[in-house]
């Protein structure tokens, strides 16, 4: 049996590629570039057993990723997603942000960074989850707020017109993606999908990725990835360490931004030790109902914005400008 096919291709043979990742986390040998295309490639087509398949993402799994495996990956999920076209009169580059973990202690304030940025003329796009049990989604968020779940091209387009963070949920975004990403609930743990479409750049110029990590060892993987394989033609990344796995600035101690771009690290805002300014206000609960109300106020002024949020809104502003400009 394959998984869920969508080319009708023959089978691919996977073993020779398990034989060197499979040899447990001191004896696997990472793929090449091509050599990962090629499996992922497969992967996403549905020409992979599921023997095989459940071998392969376990095998990752204990293994770890390479910075060659990333980049191939990237390279074979690019036919499997929905490409999209940032707004021609815009004035920034596109900010893409990642929503693949929502709140489950604090309340999700990624909406809010994305309304923010809406607000100040850049385009938004934010893709994730629906759904995540125990878990309270920006998408939930969203529907509380009436932003609509968007499913096409067009429907995205329009969105970005009316200058409205775009939500494209990553059933839409990448069926083969997301059919990778569903595998959780059989095998009971995450797989390389799951760091990959944090770090999906859909839009055909370049755009700003914001991408969160949550264990140290993928700080200097992504660093060393993104410095490496450095695409003027995607744009830039901000990378940070992930509020509850969001990429939205905490609103008590900021946590550090790395601003990577042309094969170079710049920091732009250090751990933060101590509290500034005080407790920030914070919404009373973690529902989405509650959190889009306090939202609105934010947004209505009768809040203020958090300070680290609204400083994170300010870089993104700065560098979604200076990526179009280089562009036009």
């Amino acid at each position: 049996m394959t998984h869920q096919s969508v080319t009708g291709l023959p089978p691919f043979p996977a073993a020779r590629f398990i034989k060197e990742i499979g040899r447990g986390k001191d004896g696997a040998r990472s793929m090449t570039r091509e050599d990962a295309k090629a499996l992922y490639q497969a992967m996403l087509a549905g020409q992979v057993s599921d023997l095989e398949l459940g071998g392969i993402l376990l095998s990752m799994r204990i293994k770890g990723e390479s910075i060659d495996e990333i980049a191939g990956f990237l390279d074979a999920a690019k036919a499997f997603i929905l490409p999209l076209t940032a707004p021609a009169t815009a004035d920034y580059a596109p900010v893409i942000i990642p929503s693949y973990n929502g709140a489950r202690k604090k309340a999700n304030l990624t909406p809010l960074l994305a309304l923010l940025l809406a607000r100040r003329g850049v385009p938004v796009l934010v893709h994730g989850v629906t759904q995540d049990a125990g878990r309270v989604t920006t998408a939930e968020i969203f529907a509380a707020l009436d932003i609509p779940l968007l499913t096409t091209t067009e429907q995205v387009n329009a969105q970005l017109a009316a200058k409205q963070p775009a939500f494209v949920a990553i059933e839409s975004l990448s069926p083969a993606m997301s059919g990778l990403l569903n595998l959780r609930r059989v095998l009971g743990v995450r797989n390389s999908t799951h760091t990959l479409v944090k770090i999906i750049q859909p839009f055909t110029t370049p755009a700003l990725r914001l991408t969160s990590y949550t264990h140290p060892e993928y700080l200097h993987m992504l660093q060393q990835f993104f410095m490496t394989f450095a695409d003027t033609q995607a744009g830039d990344v901000f990378l940070m360490r992930g509020t509850e796995g969001e990429t939205v600035a905490n609103i008590g101690r900021a946590q550090r931004i790395d601003w990577l771009h042309a094969g170079q690290c710049e920091t732009l805002v250090d751990t933060q030790d101590n509290l500034i300014g005080g407790t920030p206000e914070a919404p009373d609960a973690l529902d989405a109902q509650t959190t889009a109300s306090w939202i609105t106020s934010v947004l209505d002024e009768d809040i203020p914005v958090p300070a680290n949020i609204a400083r994170q809104v300010q870089l993104c502003v700065d560098i979604t400008q200076k990526i179009q400009m280089r562009v036009l």
